[in-house]
């Protein structure tokens, strides 16, 4: 099986007391990368999967001590004996970090646990595991890990660098870097999809992700009443991906009020099915206050449900790539002045899907007049004038 990148980070983590918490989108990798923990722990270990009930009845001992001489003679661990715990799906039940938090204080168990949704971990854990956890998110696949999985990359490889990224290239490397582009552009980066050749069962995989959000993410959504409302927003979202959003105008379309819009974009941000990006500013508060841009965060599930130019869907890939890097933000000024991304305060990128050398002067002008050090045009296709201004860059 492929390792993920974040697996490498995970890994020197595994001696630590804290429980690991790895949380992300449904089927995007997060039990395979708990395997690939558990065997790279050296030791004794026990794995309990929540989505079937039969596997937290251990749990529902009302008597902790109890619990933990269960799971000691389950896995043979001797008296003191530190052993792994792995857990899949932990959200199927929420008394379970009470439980985790008293093992770790009394008996220094390791632990490794899964959860597919941020909207519901972050009420879930604030208090019971404060201190106690490194959480984790899994995204789909970078383009690097791509390449991997399409056995382009090797394992050595994988290690992402920004410096790289955005390093210049002779036109062969970056044509050889291009060849599965298109491909991960058009069907994203679920695991699944990236190992599938045949591009029909692509499609049925992806109709499938997106089902089982509907059937299984929003049971932890408390306020949903009409999962129709839902639909429709995300209909909505996908013709305005890329864009700054304008609540009210939503709120008007669907007919229900701008708070059942907000609560609907946390959820949907929480459950990793799109990210918003802020405004860029120097300030934070004027930052938050501002409006966001939209995108879905795996370009597969938005070509299932709209169809985006080509320009938007390289625009797309490139915001979910740079969440790799850091922080992102855009900028604007009122429609009259506009910088796609903004990577850590830093690195002003502009995403055009055929860039001429003009693009570099006029997004070198912004990134000056804002104080930002470094500044890129990142392009599909680019003139040799460009290429020559070791500026414009195929993002990879």
């Amino acid at each position: 099986m492929y390792k993920r990148e974040l697996f490498f980070t995970i890994k020197t983590q595994l001696e630590h007391k804290n429980a690991i918490v790895i949380t992300g989108m449904r089927q995007v990798g997060k039990t395979t990368l708990m395997k690939h923990l558990a065997n790279a722990w050296e030791g004794k270990q026990i794995w309990y999967d929540f989505d079937n009930p039969l596997d937290y009845i251990m749990f529902e001992n009302i008597d902790y001590k109890a619990i933990y001489e269960n799971l000691r003679r389950e896995v043979g661990a001797n008296t003191n004996e530190r052993f792994l715990v792995c857990i899949d799906e932990i959200q199927n039940f929420p008394e379970i970090t009470n439980i985790i938090k008293y093992l770790i204080d009394h008996f220094s168990l390791k632990f490794v646990v899964t959860g597919s949704s941020n909207y519901y971990l972050r009420n879930l854990f604030p208090e019971s595991l404060s201190g106690r956890k490194f959480l984790y998110i899994l995204q789909p696949l970078s383009y690097r890990e791509y390449l991997y999985f399409n056995d382009r990359l090797s394992e050595e490889e994988l290690n992402p660098n920004l410096d790289e990224a955005l390093g210049t290239y002779t036109l062969v490397y970056n044509h050889k870097r291009k060849e599965l582009y298109s491909e991960y552009m058009q069907y994203g980066g679920f695991p699944e999809v990236a190992t599938t050749d045949d591009i029909q069962t692509k499609k049925l995989i992806l109709k499938n992700i997106f089902a089982s959000f509907f059937e299984k993410d929003i049971k932890v959504f408390n306020e949903l009443k009409d999962v129709r409302e839902l639909r429709n927003l995300i209909l909505l979202l996908g013709s305005r991906n890329g864009n700054m959003l304008d609540v009210s105008r939503l709120a008007s379309e669907l007919g229900i009020n701008r708070v059942k819009i907000y609560n609907y974009l946390e959820f949907l941000e929480g459950t990793f099915f799109l990210r918003l990006l802020p405004k860029f500013s120097r300030s934070i508060d004027r930052s938050v206050a501002g409006g966001k841009k939209v995108y879905f965060s795996d370009t597969g599930l938005l070509n299932l449900i709209t169809t985006t130019s080509q320009g938007q869907l390289l625009e797309t890939t490139i915001a979910n790539q740079l969440q790799h890097y850091g922080q992102v933000s855009y900028y604007n000024k009122r429609n009259t002045a506009e910088i796609d991304f903004i990577l850590n305060n830093e690195i002003a990128l502009e995403v055009i899907q055929k860039a001429i050398a003009q693009d570099l002067y006029k997004l070198k002008k912004l990134a000056d007049n804002l104080n930002i050090p470094k500044h890129y045009v990142l392009s599909n296709t680019f003139t040799s004038e460009c290429y020559q201004k070791r500026k414009v860059h195929n993002f990879r």
